[in-house]
């Protein structure tokens, strides 16, 4: 079986981390036997790699083609308009891959499914190519696509029309199913595949140890994410002034930065709080298994991985109820979900958890439940089915 993954969302050399999520889902699909796959992951074209420009320069910076864990990734450039790219990225992604999948094909890869991750553009533009090629298109819906996105009236007309071109759709979470049938969609085509965790990767630590190589001390607290305001760190901010032992670390990188910072200075806690960039994942697994706890205080989320990578180093977390957020935090031993977003919801939370904090291996096991086995199975059941149909 030959899978063409399209999507955005992919890790490049400049941007490890970035989609990482759907490079794992794929690394551990292809682990299987008779499963190839090549990524086809487009970004903006940009002319400049002035940091000046900001996010656009790192666009200009990311390579044309790359070999990522043995998976070949081809980064083809595509227009984004200011103020009508809403609109008209969807066809601009299509007529610029179109070349490029063609290429493919004459160079003897000729696929047999399109495998696309986000329904907006990534998923209409799949959908537009799958019509030209004649292949069968699976969408992966991942969180803001359609919980987002979708409010607005243009994208949500395409995602409605590339939801009815597709073969089948997959989502994180039955949250986002729902959403798809709301739009009308037949409840046969979506299978709801939840992420995994790599307990492999993300394992308990030498705490000790850890601890001081990463001079932590006390009761320490982790807020990993992009730093944007649907993330709100902020809000774990203000809880960590309010708990006057606690101290935090926040992983990402983003447009909040300056924002959070004069934050910090304005509580006076820079002495409790750093702001970490994004790192490597065996780096981030140290850091998840000397803290205390990890807070996912978002204010909209698809199938939150943090909390998995955290619990499977044997961290618990206290996590706001949103996205799949119920269906991972689902006992005791993995932590506490947060009703309300807010401070006051928040400090309860945590006071909650220290009071009970659950035994670490517990934790630890509550993750193991969550493997990849199950979500790549059903992946091989949905591309057999949908590749027998189309040859029929």
């Amino acid at each position: 079986m030959k899978i063409l993954t399209l999507t955005t969302l992919y890790p490049d050399s400049t941007r490890p981390r970035h989609g990482i999520f759907v490079e794992t889902r794929l690394r551990q699909l292809i682990s299987y036997s008779g499963i190839d796959a090549r990524v086809v992951s487009p970004v903006p074209w940009f002319p400049s790699r002035k940091q000046i420009f900001g996010e656009y320069a790192t666009y200009a910076k990311v390579p044309r083609t790359e070999n990522l864990h043995g998976i070949e990734v081809i980064h083809p450039r595509y227009p984004l308009l200011p103020k009508l790219g809403m609109s008209l990225s969807p066809w601009l992604m299509a007529i610029s891959l179109a070349s490029k999948l063609k290429c493919m094909q004459q160079e003897g890869y000729d696929f047999d499914v399109i495998d696309a991750h986000y329904f907006y553009p990534d998923g209409v533009a799949a959908a537009l190519l799958a019509r030209k090629f004649g292949k069968p298109l699976v969408i992966t819906a991942r969180g803001s696509d359609l919980n987002l996105i979708s409010r607005y009236h243009v994208p949500r007309k395409w995602i409605r029309w590339a939801a009815q071109q597709a073969d089948h759709m997959i989502t994180v979470s039955g949250e986002l199913k729902q959403v798809l049938l709301n739009m009308g969609v037949h409840p046969t085509k979506v299978t709801v595949l939840r992420n995994g965790v790599d307990s492999e990767l993300f394992r308990p630590v030498d705490r000790n140890k850890s601890r001081r190589e990463l001079n932590m001390n006390g009761f320490v607290m982790l807020s990993v994410g992009n730093l944007v305001p649907a993330k709100r760190h902020d809000l774990v901010i203000e809880a960590t002034a309010r708990i006057p032992d606690s101290k935090l670390i926040v992983i990402g990188q983003g447009p909040e930065l300056h924002r959070l910072n004069k934050l910090i200075a304005r509580l006076g806690i820079e002495s409790r709080v750093r702001i970490l960039a994004n790192m490597e994942q065996p780096v981030l697994r140290n850091y998840y298994g000397s803290a205390d706890l990890l807070v996912l205080a978002s204010a909209r989320e698809g199938w939150p991985n943090v909390l998995l990578e955290s619990m499977s180093c044997g961290t618990p977390v206290a996590a706001t109820k949103v996205g799949a957020a119920a269906d991972i935090v689902s006992a005791p031993d993995a932590g506490v979900l947060i009703e309300d977003g807010n401070v006051d919801s928040l400090v309860a939370a945590i006071c909650r958890l220290r009071e009970n904090y659950p035994d670490r291996e517990a934790t630890r096991l509550h993750a193991e439940r969550f493997s990849w086995d199950e979500t790549s199975a059903g992946q091989i059941r949905i591309f057999n089915k949908i590749i027998q149909e189309h040859v029929a």
